[in-house]
């Protein structure tokens, strides 16, 4: 990937524009079947909880797959935005296979070819953002904030078109995609940073952070990082299932309202890390997601009150995601020197959304196969209020450890972090 210039620089005109259009498109791709698939997986194409499980564990495949497509290929041979121009119009052609296939044989190979060609356009398009913005700590967020308006409009334009549980949300995210693709060749030249070199796995993977490991309280973060990612993907999976069994409709553009929150929360995070530190933020971070399952559990009892509880777990997404993986990020970035800063990164990637995603899906998977009820009541084929339990206790569980044992960093390390 490239790297921030160390020395200001021009920027290209029109720079920051381009740099919005194309994190609003990145993201409106993921937003328009993300969320839904799991509807549509259990109620058009009849999948099992695990095959759903394993269906929403192919992200984390990709992932995976991720850092030794951009380490081996993206960072030594092409430039940035030819690859990225590439992978979208290959991504769309998979998005509109990913449309015609009916059986958990067909379709499950090509969401993991689907997913091995998006979840490298994340890390480019940072790095291509990061390479080329003249001050990329002040101008870097604000264009972020355009991912979260892009995958607001995926889920919204998905629901006015009443495609949840249709295959039509493949075909858009494709349209999207091969526009993506499109709009991508016309980014600022960005050539590879390492033409010749020779990458270990170990660069890779970020095998250099591991030497952080051997600071108690760095270890205990990355073991409760972790582990929260295994109570936190039930979110994901199951949010779509459960919505349509209860009844709601155009549940793609209500669920977005998670981004809308994410939005606010991300202005506000830099205010209390600066206040609270990173213990104090993380904690809140972990305990958002133990109190969004308990609403959800709650909400599975049925009653006046459902709505407003699934709502509030909804709008609790700012600070589960922010409060947790931002501020965890900064605080990994804030413990690394500048040698193995990337490094701490691709570590953090590979345990978020590769490995603890993979654990995570597949054990969602399995609970809700395990959940089916015999006789179904009606529409709802699960037992939900035992199925949002389980997260949420785990997620107490994860908060307990990281009370107990996690220490907060000097203030220094963290207000320095706060203010570049």
């Amino acid at each position: 990937m490239i790297t921030p210039a160390a020395t200001p620089r021009p920027q290209p005109p029109g720079l920051a524009f381009k740099l919005s259009i194309f994190m609003f498109l990145q993201y409106f791709i993921w937003g328009a079947w993300y969320v839904s698939m799991g509807a549509y997986l259990a109620n058009v194409l009849k999948f099992g909880g695990e095959q759903i499980g394993a269906a929403y564990g192919a992200f984390a495949i990709g992932s995976m797959i991720s850092p030794f497509f951009v380490g081996l290929i993206a960072d030594r041979f092409f430039a940035s935005q030819k690859i990225l121009g590439v992978l979208g119009l290959l991504g769309g052609l998979a998005m509109f296979a990913l449309a015609q296939a009916g059986s958990f044989g067909g379709f499950y190979p090509l969401l993991i070819a689907y997913c091995a060609l998006y979840a490298p356009t994340l890390a480019l398009g940072n790095s291509l953002s990061l390479h080329h913005l003249a001050d990329a700590k002040r101008d870097f967020p604000r264009i972020k904030i355009f991912s979260a308006i892009g995958w607001i409009a995926g889920g919204v334009t998905l629901s006015l078109l009443q495609g949840e549980q249709s295959a039509l949300q493949f075909y858009l995210a494709g349209g999207v995609s091969v526009a993506f693709g499109l709009f991508s060749f016309f980014l600022p030249s960005t050539p590879p940073r390492k033409v010749g070199a020779n990458v270990s796995v170990g660069e890779l993977l970020g095998l250099d952070a591991l030497a952080l490991l051997k600071r108690p309280s760095f270890a205990i973060f990355v073991a409760c990082m972790f582990l929260i990612c295994i109570p936190l993907y039930f979110y994901f999976v199951m949010t779509g299932i459960y919505l349509t069994e209860i009844g709601w409709t155009g549940l793609a553009g209500k669920m977005s309202l998670a981004q809308v929150s994410d939005v606010i929360f991300l202005f506000l995070l830099p205010v209390m890390l600066g206040r609270w530190g990173y213990k104090k933020t993380i904690f809140i971070g972990i305990l958002a997601w133990a109190a969004r399952y308990f609403l959800l559990a709650q909400s599975a009892g049925g009653g006046a009150a459902a709505t407003a509880l699934i709502f509030a777990a909804i709008l609790l997404h700012g600070v589960c995601y922010d409060f947790l993986f931002i501020a965890g990020q900064l605080y990994a970035d804030a413990e690394a020197n500048e040698r193995i800063r990337g490094a701490v990164q691709g570590l953090m990637a590979f345990i978020l959304w590769g490995l603890g995603a993979f654990v995570g899906t597949l054990l969602a998977g399995k609970v809700l196969a395990a959940h089916t009820l015999a006789a179904p009541r009606g529409t709802i084929a699960h037992d939900w209020s035992a199925i949002w339990m389980l997260p949420a206790l785990g997620a107490v569980a994860v908060l307990v450890v990281f009370l107990i044992f996690f220490r907060e960093p000097g203030k220094a390390a963290a207000n320095e972090t706060v203010t570049r």
